[in-house]
């Protein structure tokens, strides 16, 4: 492996221990999400910054807050890159602010926020955050099945765009159209396409490049994620490298992970360590990616959330099935009888 990725692949295991140092008992889907982010940042593991930034979300949040949902590590991590966490906080909980007034509250609008508060002026706050729901309710248009709060943060990335909002649209769903043909949960292909459209090119040649390239890791033997991992992919497979490359690196970074402690048969899964390895490839490409950690992250509390409805689901099967088996029980009591 060449030496400078190879010191960025060992910075982000010493960020992810340092986060899951600091946060022991937050999930486990969130660590490399958030080294990810602070290696990207060229950021050194500091657990007491990063608790320091946990404080300071405390102090200027209420227990309510959306800051304090699921996406609250890789808040911290956000903050704590920053020169000045509580005046890049201020500003994201402005966007915020800005963003409530259009969007119902969820997990998903503090990325959209730190996203924004971290590349606009402050006086397009408000402008831009009115453009987001405009462009939000054209996808929903669209895909009013498919479209859920997880595309605000798509939106938000999108509001940026210069092009006018029918264009944007128009390159969403030229690029749903094309990748669906691929990849088959409509979900999913939705998040790719508003990442495609985030990316310079042709809707075909972008479609292209992301289908090619996972059929170069299948057969190679790496099959990439088709759920949650997919915007990723579509980043990935446009990095300004021949395809083939990108695949040599995802792979050889893959199977770096697979020997290191979180990466072998207990921990995480394939499809998990390939996306990980797709974050660190692009940040040694292109030095940091802001549509990869906004991909990754909204993945991140998606996938959380699916996992948390799982659970639900299957307690509350559960309980039918016992409150069944009791009725059934009593029910033949009485007929004993």
């Amino acid at each position: 492996m060449e030496q400078n990725l190879l010191n960025l692949c060992e910075k982000y295991l010493q960020n992810r221990d340092t986060v899951k140092q600091a946060f022991p008992w937050e999930s486990s889907y969130f660590y490399p999400v958030c080294a990810s982010i602070l290696t990207d940042r060229g950021f050194t593991g500091d657990a007491e910054r990063l608790k320091e930034c946990n404080q300071l979300l405390k102090e200027k949040t209420s227990v309510f807050s959306d800051f304090r949902g699921s996406s609250r590590l890789a808040m911290i991590s956000m903050i704590a890159t920053s020169a000045d966490p509580a005046e890049t906080l201020r500003r994201a909980m402005c966007v915020h602010d800005a963003l409530k007034e259009v969007f119902f509250g969820s997990s998903y609008l503090p990325v959209a926020s730190m996203i924004l508060a971290q590349t606009i002026e402050e006086y397009r706050f408000e402008t831009v955050a009115t453009r987001t729901r405009t462009l939000y309710n054209l996808m929903k248009k669209e895909h009013p099945f498919l479209t859920s709060q997880e595309d605000s943060v798509y939106a938000a990335m999108l509001a940026l765009s210069p092009e006018t909002d029918d264009k944007i649209i128009r390159e969403t769903e030229e690029c749903y159209d094309i990748v669906r043909q691929t990849f088959h949960s409509a979900n999913a292909v939705q998040s790719l396409s508003h990442a495609l459209a985030l990316i310079e090119g042709t809707a075909s040649d972008k479609c292209e490049k992301t289908a090619r390239l996972f059929r170069i890791l299948k057969e190679r033997g790496y099959r990439y994620g088709t759920e949650y991992e997919l915007p990723t992919l579509g980043v990935l497979a446009n990095l300004p490298l021949p395809t083939e490359k990108v695949a040599d690196l995802l792979i050889e970074v893959a199977d770096w992970l697979k020997g290191k402690p979180g990466y072998g048969i207990m921990g995480m899964t394939k499809t998990q360590r390939l996306m990980h390895a797709g974050m660190l490839v692009t940040g040694y490409v292109t030095g940091g990616a802001q549509l990869m950690q906004g991909a990754a992250v909204s993945g991140t509390v998606s996938q959380i959330a699916a996992q948390q409805a799982s659970m639900i689901a299957t307690q509350n099967a559960a309980m039918c099935a016992a409150i069944a088996a009791s009725t059934a029980a009593a029910a033949a009591s009485n007929a004993a009888h």
